[in-house]
């Protein structure tokens, strides 16, 4: 699966980066465990895992637990697939940490909404209203890929081209019917997308929410919507001056050596994000581009 976007053409393809790969590993490990113990030997590990609100003050540990336990490959297949195609972007996009906290709002959306008004009877577990999977994490996403790169073309399978937004909606229709079959009323999907919509439009939205990202090209240097015209900055700073009183032209000689020196470090780090991703960046590297954006923005 690939896709592109006219306004974005540094996005082609998936991304496997660091929490992503994490992310698709601890759900694999957690899967063949409860595969091996639960399915094998018969013993009973997934009941101290899953969320159920009657065990919840003997089992706290379950609100953590309860998105890495799948109880069908499927599922598990169909979440480690969304995790590989979009999710990496959107962790490059935004960084690491606000990508986890994403995905724990997503999740906790879901769950609060499927425990609370959803009971849902899973057939080895009779009669208790239980939680799992990465499902919630995984429509929350959907939608924030969406939201972000809306008309981006998607070929699915490599041959059908579909647009982010219109795969995001028939996902969430597909996971809403599938939900009802089983019995449930399809309230974890809406608790993803509705808690996923409301963090990305709330103060806490991740820093980079918005912005459009910097394209991928190798016979030119990405840009960023933070940081834009560096090309035509740098060449008015190189132009030649009218002549000037000799302190004034010593200060105004500081003044472009001081915007080379900013221009070229601000270089260095875009040729970083392209070459290593947004989330490469230190703190006092993120700090140096708003600061560089607010002041450009300003002037």
């Amino acid at each position: 699966m690939a896709y592109r976007d006219s306004y974005a053409p540094g996005l082609i393809g998936p991304r496997l980066t660091p929490w992503v790969m994490r992310l698709m590993v601890a759900l694999t490990a957690v899967f063949l465990a409860l595969f091996v113990t639960d399915d094998l030997m018969r013993l009973d590990f997934r009941s101290w895992l899953v969320f159920e609100p009657e065990r919840v003050l003997r089992q706290p540990w379950s609100v953590l637990t309860f998105p890495f336990v799948h109880l069908r490959v499927f599922e598990l297949l169909f979440n480690l697939l969304t995790l590989y195609f979009f999710a990496g972007t959107l962790e490059e996009r935004w960084g690491g940490r606000d990508f986890l906290k994403f995905c724990a709002v997503s999740a906790a959306g879901a769950l609060v909404l499927a425990t609370l008004l959803g009971p849902v009877v899973p057939p080895w577990l009779s009669g208790a209203n239980v939680a799992w999977g990465f499902q919630g994490a995984i429509y929350g996403m959907l939608l924030a890929f969406a939201m972000e790169w809306p008309d981006m073309e998607i070929n699915l399978f490599g041959i059908l081209p579909i647009k982010a937004k219109w795969l995001a909606i028939a996902a969430a229709a597909i996971g809403f019917i599938a939900s009802v079959q089983n019995g449930g009323l399809g309230l974890a999907h809406l608790g993803a997308f509705g808690t996923a919509f409301a963090y990305l439009r709330s103060p806490w939205a991740p820093r980079a929410w918005g912005e459009v990202p910097p394209a991928r090209k190798a016979s030119r240097r990405p840009q960023s919507k933070a940081v834009v015209p560096w090309a035509a900055r740098k060449e008015q700073a190189a132009a030649p001056q009218p002549a000037q009183r000799p302190a004034a032209a010593a200060g105004a000689r500081r003044g472009v050596r001081a915007e080379r020196d900013l221009l070229d470090d601000v270089d260095r780090i875009l040729d970083k994000i392209s070459a290593q991703g947004l989330s490469s960046l230190t703190e006092d590297e993120r700090k140096r581009l708003d600061e560089v954006s607010r002041r450009y923005r300003t002037n």
